[in-house]
């Protein structure tokens, strides 16, 4: 099996190379991966779509937002990179830790811990992701009616991207949550998951609203 290393990272691969390696019958990368990169796209969807609207007058009054929104974006799209990486990673580890021997009671209880430990891990990963995708909606809801109405589209898909990679991020931490062992971190884990999930939803829905009607919004709060 082949972990994900930073002489191996995503982000240096094509798109075509990245898609090639998701359809193999190799564990990773998987729905976390791709989750994350999905995300990276929508990323720099607002930077793109910031970019083609800093320094035209009609949007002086949102040269703030869109400074703003720019950087998030570009940040964004690195962190998501670095995710993708991290959940492989941390899928392969519990992969690993499921192969353990455990043919005496010693070997039993080693491999039981390991599995926990790297479960943890295996939920940790994607539940960065779900944070980041929270920051990458109530950003693509900032460009709404403030952005260059030619990339109104962009700023939707962005949203879009965002919500749906985040129902994906979460899904591989719900599905890890059992193996870990511990049914308080895993409730607080799932009640966390849903409150953000939610969040994150009624911010895409909202822009996709705000895109769809076409108009212009007032300038952020300084």
């Amino acid at each position: 099996m082949a972990q994900t290393l930073a002489s191996d990272s995503f982000a240096n691969l094509t798109l075509g190379q990245f898609v090639g390696r998701l359809s193999t019958a190799e564990p990773v990368p998987g729905g976390g991966a791709a989750s994350a990169a999905a995300a990276a796209l929508g990323a720099s969807l607002i930077s793109m779509v910031a970019s083609l609207s800093i320094g035209k007058p009609k949007y002086a009054a949102y040269e703030a937002t869109l400074a703003g929104c720019r950087a998030v974006g570009s940040e964004l799209a690195a962190e998501f990179l670095r995710l993708a990486d991290l959940d492989a990673t941390a899928y392969a580890g519990y992969s690993a830790a499921l192969k353990l021997p455990r043919e005496t009671e010693e070997q039993q209880s080693a491999r039981r811990t390991a599995i926990q430990e790297a479960a943890r891990e295996a939920a940790e990963a994607p539940w960065e992701c779900v944070k980041a995708c929270s920051r990458l909606v109530v950003a693509a809801q900032a460009l709404a009616g403030r952005s260059n109405v030619n990339a109104a589209s962009d700023v939707l898909v962005a949203a879009l991207l965002g919500e749906a990679a985040a129902r994906g991020a979460a899904e591989n931490v719900l599905i890890n949550l059992p193996s870990t062992g511990d049914e308080s971190y895993s409730e607080t884990m799932r009640w966390q998951v849903d409150s953000m999930l939610h969040d994150i939803a009624a911010t895409a829905a909202r822009t996709r609203e705000i895109v769809l009607s076409g108009q212009s919004q007032d300038p952020e709060p300084a």
